[in-house]
């Protein structure tokens, strides 16, 4: 099992801060850095300094990193529209070297949308928007070099474009789908994306829901093993009891609630609740990161719980 490094930064991180734990995930062993993307606050706190970009802090990320892969968990749909978002995440690939990958979903928080004026359409609408932006980005990026590309959808029109630029990775960066609907988010997980991912739910619910894409796979005629599966957690790790609550008290959570939610305790107790996921089918685990001072959390994760999924 692949374990890969995931912030929220909307709740309150500068670049640099953000650039520290990306290096510190890098130094340590970890295969990713991912971030949300999102521009407000969440729960208590006011998001001082406030957000950043998702897609510009990548790129500088990019050029200052170098084996680790970089990606969202999950851009909005809503946030962009897709042929500039294609050239955005194909040149962040070329700036990285081929290492991004795009999580991509169909927006959900009101909230953010009305504070810096973006459109939030209804529910319905927000998914046939993201439906048309994965096959227009997919479309882009696998166009064969020196063909132009063109879409006629209900929301997005695209004439005679060029398909430029390519990015490094060829037909194009990882597309990541994830989310608990019963059929649509399957459908287009097996039809666009290379990894499936169930956030922040039980082993239960994600075994069930990693069947139900496993089938919609089957359905359009994908080999359901070419489809990666993912989860995210929170993680708390510590190596004892008073360092476990000291580092649930931080992030304003409870042990015994993380311990149920995520997880939680010493290294061994993640180990074997990571355990329960592979068995599952899930090869990789994002390990939502809250406290982004807290780089020592990153180093006993590497040294105490990484070396000991690699073969799960």
């Amino acid at each position: 099992m692949d374990l890969r490094i995931f912030t929220e930064p909307q709740q309150g991180a500068s670049y640099d801060d953000l650039l520290a734990v990306a290096q510190a995930a890098e130094r340590h062993g970890f295969d990713a850095f991912f971030r949300s993307d999102h521009y407000l606050v969440m729960g208590d706190g006011d998001g001082r300094p406030g957000p950043t970009d998702a897609w510009v802090t990548l790129a500088g990320i990019a050029r200052e990193t170098t084996t680790i892969r970089l990606g969202t968990l999950v851009t909005a749909a809503t946030f962009r529209l897709p042929g500039p978002l294609a050239i955005s995440v194909a040149q962040v690939d070329a700036m990285s070297g081929g290492r991004v990958e795009l999580g991509i979903g169909a927006g959900w928080f009101d909230a953010e949308h009305s504070a810096y004026g973006i459109p939030f359409p209804p529910l319905g609408e927000r998914f046939e928007r993201l439906e048309e932006q994965l096959a227009i980005i997919t479309g882009l990026w696998s166009a064969p070099d020196g063909t132009a590309f063109s879409f006629e959808g209900t929301h997005y029109r695209l004439e005679d474009s060029p398909a430029l630029p390519k990015p490094v990775q060829r037909p194009g960066p990882p597309v990541i789908v994830g989310g608990g609907g019963p059929k649509r988010t399957p459908r287009l997980a097996a039809t666009y994306a290379a990894e499936f991912n169930m956030a922040f739910r039980s082993s239960e619910e994600s075994g069930r829901q990693f069947d139900v894409v496993r089938g919609a796979c089957r359905d359009v005629g994908r080999d359901p093993e070419t489809l990666a599966l993912s989860v995210a957690q929170v993680v708390c790790c510590g190596r004892d009891d008073a360092e476990v609550a000291r580092r649930a008290a931080a992030i304003g959570r409870e042990v015994d609630e993380l311990r149920t939610n995520g997880l939680c305790g010493s290294p061994d107790e993640v180990v074997e609740k990571l355990g329960r996921f592979a068995g599952l089918g899930a090869s990789r685990t994002y390990l939502q990161v809250l406290d982004l001072a807290d780089l020592d959390h990153l180093a006993l994760l590497g040294e105490e719980v990484l070396p000991r999924v690699s073969g799960l």
